[in-house]
């Protein structure tokens, strides 16, 4: 057998050497961007944001190929809303993914209800959305459960929890996740209290349906006026599925763009990196142009060192 070798051993390492070089090169300004953050999540997350937030004159298309130059990896749909053959048709043209969905119709046609017609269609629109979101390849369908105005606690919540249950076998089915977010509805928390409050009862809630196919899509800013994000994080745990972001000021009780405001993100990366999350991350604030959606994936590259 012929053992030589056409190159010297100096040449096999300085061409090795070249190689590694050459890989790292084009991550170095992303590591080095990374390592000025404590606890920086580049590698974990992964960006994305809601349909809505891209504004185009275009269609579908363009507003994905928007997306994708403004530096995000996928982007969320409301179904149902949208068209699903016109979404596969970006998704290819694109090459954009889509990660998951909104539910359609979630706040006005509620789980919660009172009215049995009206939680009939809320299981309806869900399974539908659950439906349209595995046929153009997402993960997830985010649910708002409902509003606490629709009666005392304990009754909307068995309510709720008996009504989407009913779609949870459609969704172990079909591979998509149910992931209900944490918003202004009255439920879970206490509207009027302090920046106190624990995710006790989210958790409780969630336990509820014992599946892994039901968990949170955790909303980093609509709670900082309630809580410590961080610590909501620690609590939910494996529950939190996927995440929202904006940002919020307490000093000044608004909304604020993301990395604005008062919220610690340093200990929200602490915790995630705590409950070892891997996942999306979905922008959700004001619409706006290539551009601005730039500024928008710049601002969560820094808050979560990305």
């Amino acid at each position: 057998m012929n053992t030589s070798h056409p190159f010297s051993r100096r040449q096999i390492l300085r061409h090795a050497s070249l190689i590694t070089a050459g890989a790292l090169l084009p991550g170095m300004q992303r590591a080095v961007a990374a390592s000025a953050v404590p606890d920086a999540l580049a590698g974990r997350i992964y960006k994305t944001l809601k349909i809505g937030m891209i504004k185009s004159s275009g269609g579908l298309v363009e507003k994905f190929k928007i997306a994708k130059e403004a530096g995000f990896m996928g982007v969320e749909m409301g179904f149902p809303g949208n068209d699903v053959a016109e979404t596969k048709k970006a998704i290819a043209e694109s090459g954009l993914t889509v990660d998951g969905s909104v539910c359609g119709e979630h706040w006005s046609v509620r789980h919660t209800s009172a009215d049995a017609a009206t939680r009939a269609k809320a299981l309806e629109n869900l399974k539908q959305a659950l439906r349209e979101t595995r046929e153009v390849g997402g993960h997830s369908v985010l649910l708002v459960v409902g509003k606490g105005e629709d009666g005392p606690e304990n009754e909307i919540w068995s309510r709720s929890v008996e009504n989407i249950a009913k779609a949870v076998p459609l969704a172990a089915e079909l591979g998509v996740q149910i992931v209900i977010e944490n918003v202004w509805n009255q439920f879970c928390y206490n509207h009027d209290g302090g920046s106190d409050q624990t995710a006790d009862k989210f958790v409780k809630y969630v336990d509820e349906f014992r599946s892994p196919w039901v968990g949170m899509q955790f909303d980093i800013g609509n709670h900082w006026k309630y809580g410590s994000m961080g610590g909501w994080i620690r609590q939910l745990g494996h529950r939190v599925l996927k995440l929202d972001v904006k940002g919020f000021s307490r000093a000044q009780n608004k909304f604020t763009p993301i990395g604005e405001g008062d919220i610690d993100y340093a200990d929200v990366r602490k915790a995630l990196i705590e409950i070892n999350f891997h996942g999306w991350l979905a922008a959700e604030v004001a619409s706006g142009d290539l551009d601005y959606l730039k500024g928008v994936a710049a601002q969560m590259d820094t808050a979560f060192g990305l």
